[in-house]
């Protein structure tokens, strides 16, 4: 128990406790918390994860919900993320970028297993109009997938939960490209995410950029809170921006990526916008010596579409993992 005492790692410690609360919509007791820290390669018994959330009781980070040992975050918690230093805070991303890959376990042969999933909430009484503005984008292959899942209030997606009077909403996630290829030991490395502009129904540069191991939060949650894309425009005429991210590959690895690309679109998943050529840039952006890029689309064009039109919805980047074989043809709802 000696780390226990360490400063630094029960700071650390106490900031990780808290993002998993902040994410989930229903208090957390403490064998929940300690199973979600392990997926952070934090391994902590039961009983001090308790320990952990009698001190931040103490200190008005997190309140007792209950009878049991659920707890929610307090105002003075969501303070103390925000107020976290720095080097806790940079790199959240592209840790949660290879964490998901590693779960991931979609077999593109059977179609089956495990994919990456984004996780949007939407007030229950705007579901309909939301689904109506989102389905010609799924159609116009703007999406990672038009697989999907819905939940109604208090059911899971994966393993967050949809809080009451909202309905979620669970997209395939461009991850799966990184955990498939992964799975077949081919390293990719994640860039960036950014805005990609269209023009003619062809993809033409990026305008904007965010850096993976340099962001807290998944880029595509920033612009879309900025309202900075038009995909109900690229549905339409072809003419506007997108959500979409940027890999690098080993250049070797491009005839093994080309086939398992192929793979992935005779089960659905169409998320590979273009592959470039070794050294050579992608869409003006620079690919490193020996490295081949690759723009992938953005999971969350969808939801997007939807906020350009000012509905509200509260969006989950890079949530969790959900069963590809589960999921349902956005047609179908």
């Amino acid at each position: 128990m000696k780390e226990l005492f360490k400063p630094e790692d029960i700071e650390r410690k106490v900031l990780l406790i808290l993002k998993i609360l902040r994410e989930s919509p229903d208090p957390m007791g403490a064998r929940v918390i300690a199973r979600r820290m392990s997926d952070y390669h934090v391994q902590l018994s039961e009983r001090t994860v308790r320990y952990h959330l009698k001190i931040m009781d103490e200190r008005g980070l997190t309140k007792l919900v209950g009878r049991r040992d659920g707890r929610v975050i307090t105002d003075q918690g969501f303070a103390e993320i925000g107020d976290a230093r720095v080097q806790d805070k940079i790199g959240l991303s592209i840790s949660r970028i290879d964490l998901l890959s590693f779960r991931t376990t979609f077999d593109v042969k059977k179609k089956r297993g495990l994919v990456p999933v984004n996780v949007s909430f939407f007030p229950k009484e705007h579901f309909a109009r939301a689904l109506s503005i989102m389905k010609p984008v799924f159609q116009q292959k703007l999406a990672v997938s038009s697989r999907v899942a819905v939940a109604e209030a208090g059911k899971n997606l994966g393993d967050i939960a949809a809080p009451e009077g909202h309905v979620g909403f669970a997209t395939v996630c461009s991850i799966v490209i990184n955990g498939v290829l992964l799975k077949h030991g081919i390293p990719i490395d994640s860039k960036f995410g950014g805005i990609l502009q269209m023009r003619g129904g062809k993809i033409l540069r990026f305008v904007e950029l965010i850096h993976y191991a340099g962001s807290s939060l998944d880029p595509s949650e920033i612009f879309i809170r900025g309202k900075m894309t038009s995909v109900r425009s690229v549905a339409k005429t072809g003419e506007g921006k997108i959500l979409a991210n940027f890999r690098e590959i080993p250049a070797l690895s491009r005839p093994l990526v080309e086939k398992v690309m192929e793979d992935f679109t005779q089960c659905g998943i169409h998320g590979v916008l273009s592959i470039g050529h070794t050294g050579r840039p992608v869409c003006q952006t620079h690919v490193d010596m020996n490295k081949i890029g690759m723009i992938l689309i953005g999971g969350l064009n969808p939801v997007a579409a939807v906020c350009e039109e000012g509905l509200p919805v509260d969006n989950k980047a890079m949530s969790t993992v959900m069963e590809y074989e589960k999921m349902r043809d956005i047609e179908t709802l």
